[in-house]
């Protein structure tokens, strides 16, 4: 048994946390410690029944800023499986990630997408712009990662895993259909998503959005007083009306861009709660990841200036 095990299994024994209720009559199942909800979300659409989940990241979540905690620990290495995604989303739970893979089934579902799908940035040399969730067709292939690792570990149930995973992939294909053509119907002038981080690149990059961030791809970095005001002349120069906030970064730096281009002259308001890092509520359609992104489509292509009902594509937003 090497370090990393026991340290581990010393935790678990250390903490002795009760199981919950009814743990013994579900075991058969795949107990799976995803980092962050989409994955969890995707877990549970390709596992059904099969497996239980655990999210260690719920709704308002930074996974930029998140570290395990010691009942983390223990829920990772008790696990079947650990889904985490990768792409140094989880920054500061790299290193204790790489040493688990080293004795548990750990994948990190987004790290084999191909290199030529995935958009550099200049601030992070030979890293990749993580949030490939804002692209329902390049999530379909974490999906299918998502799929390959439940085959891997309990393979005798690999026909129901392609089952359950063809039907979400067809979800998710209608999904990129209407969000393609909700956002069609922005004026091309108004085509500018400006929000408080660079969460929306492969968002933009697939709707034609010109997408601006406050802050860089990660919320770690800080937001200077040249960059609001370079901001701010960028609003009245392009005479931009919208701006939006994040469920799981500060609205701060937002609102002092609006403070800002007020002061200048422009009237600039909050075009909605765009869901960037994490999902919406559990047990609500936008904790899912099909509501999440309905919902970002949905809110905006209507404070742009489309055309989108009101309640999404399936009618199911709050």
């Amino acid at each position: 048994m090497n370090i990393m095990r026991r340290t581990l299994v010393a935790a678990a024994a250390a903490l002795a946390i009760a199981l919950p209720a009814g743990w013994a009559a579900a075991q058969e199942r795949i107990d799976i410690v995803t980092t962050t909800g989409m994955i969890g979300d995707a877990a549970r659409q390709v596992g059904g029944d099969l497996v239980n989940v655990r999210a260690l990241m719920g709704p308002g979540v930074d996974p930029h800023a998140y570290r395990q905690t010691r009942s983390d620990i223990v829920a990772m290495a008790k696990a079947d499986l650990v889904l985490w995604h990768g792409l140094y989303l989880e920054a500061q739970m790299q290193d204790f990630m790489h040493g688990l893979e080293q004795e548990n089934a750990v994948v990190a579902v987004a790290d084999s997408l191909p290199r030529d799908l995935l958009i550099a940035h200049a601030d992070y040399e030979d890293k990749f712009d993580p949030h490939v969730w804002m692209n329902p067709d390049l999530w379909s292939l974490v999906v299918v990662n998502v799929r390959d690792a439940l085959i891997a570990v309990q393979p005798e149930s690999e026909a129901v895993f392609r089952t359950n995973a063809d039907r979400h992939l067809t979800e998710l294909k209608q999904l990129a259909q209407y969000t393609a053509q909700v956002l069609s119907t922005v004026p091309a002038e108004s085509r500018v998503l400006i929000s408080a981080h660079d969460a929306f690149n492969y968002f933009g990059k697939a709707y034609g959005f010109e997408v601006l961030g406050i802050q860089g791809i990660s919320t770690e970095s800080e937001a200077g007083l040249l960059r609001i005001a370079e901001m701010v002349k960028l609003l009245v120069d392009r005479d931009i009306g919208a701006v939006f906030v994040e469920s799981s970064v500060s609205d701060r730096n937002v609102r002092a861009l609006i403070e800002g281009a007020a002061a200048a002259g422009q009237k600039v308001v909050i075009g909605g709660t765009l869901f960037s890092d994490a999902m919406g509520e559990d047990g609500t359609y936008e904790g899912t990841y099909l509501g999440m992104i309905d919902h970002n489509a949905t809110v905006i292509s209507r404070a742009l200036g489309g055309d989108a009902p009101e309640r999404g594509m399936s009618e199911l937003l709050n």
